[in-house]
């Protein structure tokens, strides 16, 4: 980031910087907003925290124009590794398996859709009076809980809705002898209470409609699966 930060100076160029909501404090994702408190809850939050500050200090400096656009947890077509929700459940449906999730299905979770992210950044970039500003971009309101992520997928993909939840307290046992659940165990905020991401500020500003869930799951189901055999 200190590189970027100093190339975009010399060459006097604009930063929109692509963020994720890491850094917010864990008690108050039920209504993630621009305005929410950093005060990280995890290493990978910690990270995010400092990176953010090095762009938006340099901002009030006067030394850079920038803007940061943040977004929820993935979903879209044409991404693989880096979504979980494909990872986890699509893939794992269409494949006759048990869908995996973390903690609880019963709490509303947000996802925002690639598409949508894209347009957006991209009308941030290109739109002179919203730097210097954190933005989230559009995710759909109303987010669904795990059960009726599942369950929803499962109905568009015409499959039996299976599932296996991990628990907290067996989570924090594997998280003892294997490195990738202990990065699991310190992000599980997000799966034990609602994970709700509000974008109003720049759905007012730009009259964006976010993508509704049904319209990107299907959308999903249609570009990546549909073509494959179950």
């Amino acid at each position: 980031m200190q590189n970027v930060i100093d190339a975009c100076k010399i060459h006097k160029s604009k930063l929109v910087f692509f963020d994720n909501v890491y850094m917010y404090d864990s008690r108050f994702v039920n209504n993630l907003t621009e305005e929410t408190a950093v005060n990280p809850a995890s290493e990978k939050g910690k990270v995010r925290a400092q990176i953010a500050k090095m762009v938006l200090d340099e901002v009030d400096a006067g030394n850079l124009t920038a803007l940061i656009s943040r977004s929820a947890d993935f979903y879209g077509p044409n991404i693989k590794k880096t979504s979980i929700l494909t990872e986890t459940v699509f893939n794992n449906l269409w494949n006759g398996k048990k869908a995996n999730w973390l903690i609880s299905l019963n709490y509303k979770h947000s996802f925002t859709y690639t598409p949508d992210a894209g347009k957006a950044t991209a009308l941030l970039g290109n739109t002179a009076d919203v730097y210097n500003q954190i933005w989230h971009l559009p995710t759909a309101q109303n987010p669904l809980t795990g059960k009726e992520w599942i369950e929803t997928i499962a109905k568009e993909m015409n499959v039996e809705p299976k599932v296996q939840v991990l628990p907290m307290f067996l989570l924090k046992i594997l998280a003892l002898f294997i490195p990738l659940m202990k990065e699991l165990k310190e992000m599980a905020y997000q799966y034990d209470r609602d994970y709700v991401f509000n974008s109003s500020k720049f759905e007012n500003h730009f009259n964006f409609v976010p993508t509704p869930y049904i319209d990107g799951i299907k959308n999903i189901i249609q570009s990546e699966f549909s073509k494959r055999e179950k």
